[in-house]
């Protein structure tokens, strides 16, 4: 990555997100057990995961003989704690969860694939009426709130976070504690741009490209960042959008290249269909991750990956250049 990323010691981030998590998820994982537990966490609140995930669960389903129980988790934090206190052998994780855990929690699968496209991105936005026209202009502003997705994020928080910071921005103990220089709110992706949309008093937001690039046009993105017009499997559909909930976003801030979230195994799963599995998903072929009849199912409950590829935790180096910057350490939820 650039040294221009987004372009105090080291501090333990969430201290008390694994203990809360584990309480949590004692419940969700109640009752008569699957032969497999998938735990997911969606990227946006309106969506159903279980839907969403439908075609590729049916497809191991089918070519392995297994039954798949799938469970919604509230938080990036939740699925990683179900693995590691092993109330789950599957699970698609946050690009952040693999230098955030240790070795010992989870194996990765293999990185999910968009389209060809094995590299996402970040934004910062605003409204056009914010009054805010560049990134430092956040910096000239007294305690701004500024939106983000889960705290564990890497497009919807880390990365905006780092940007930030490189901004001018301080950006203290961020996100396990309360930045000196302006208010974060916390939820998710489209909660993010939503409520920044409906709410005067939140100046900007992050959020992954898939979730805001259709509200901003390919102008923006041309002139701000080549690179993701070269990569990005959004910007086809960039500017799409526009007019419908709501006008242009301004864009105030793309990231580099992002890889992409990966699937994974716990790492102590022992039961003779991992590997089979775990072969089938890296195998399956690009049908396997549509609906074969969509009549019943929402425009954002399209599965946002069209395969899973080979990948090991050096493939997500970047993400420990952002961790860096920020000045994190994971080792609590580890």
């Amino acid at each position: 990555m650039s040294d221009n990323r987004w372009s105090e010691s080291r501090r333990t981030f969430l201290k008390t997100a694994g203990a809360a998590s584990a309480v949590g998820m004692a419940g969700c994982l109640g009752g008569e057990a699957a032969d497999i537990e998938l735990v997911l966490n969606p990227a946006e609140a309106s969506v159903d995961i279980q839907t969403q995930y439908r075609p590729i669960i049916e497809h191991i389903e089918s070519e392995v003989g297994v039954t798949i129980n799938t469970t919604r988790t509230a938080s990036y934090t939740e699925t990683v704690t179900a693995l590691r206190d092993g109330q789950a052998e599957i699970s698609g994780v946050s690009p952040g969860a693999v230098p955030a855990t240790d070795e010992s929690v989870f194996d990765i699968i293999g990185m999910r694939i968009a389209f060809g496209a094995a590299q996402y991105f970040s934004t910062i936005t605003t409204t056009m009426d914010s009054g805010v026209e560049e990134l430092s202009d956040l910096a000239e502003l007294d305690n701004p709130q500024i939106n983000f997705a889960d705290p564990l994020s890497v497009s919807g928080t880390l990365v905006p976070l780092s940007g930030l910071l490189d901004a001018g921005l301080e950006v203290g103990s961020a996100p396990d504690g309360d930045p000196p220089d302006f208010e974060p709110n916390y939820s998710d992706h489209e909660t993010s741009r939503v409520n920044m949309v409906e709410r005067d008093e939140v100046v900007a937001a992050g959020q992954g490209a898939f979730q805001s690039a259709s509200w901003i046009s390919q102008e923006q993105f041309d002139e701000m960042s080549p690179e993701f017009t070269e990569v990005s499997a959004e910007y086809p559909s960039a500017g799409e959008n526009i007019g419908d909930e709501h006008g242009e976003l301004r864009l105030l801030a793309v990231s580099d290249p992002i890889p992409r979230a990966p699937m994974v195994s716990r790492a102590d799963w022992d039961d003779s269909v991992r590997e089979e599995v775990e072969s089938t998903m890296l195998n399956a072929p690009e049908e396997a991750f549509q609906h074969e009849d969509t009549s019943d199912v929402g425009d954002n409950e399209e599965l946002w990956f069209s395969g899973i590829e080979e990948a090991g935790r050096s493939d997500y180096a970047p993400i420990q250049d952002i961790i860096d910057n920020l000045e994190i350490e994971f080792e609590d939820i580890s």
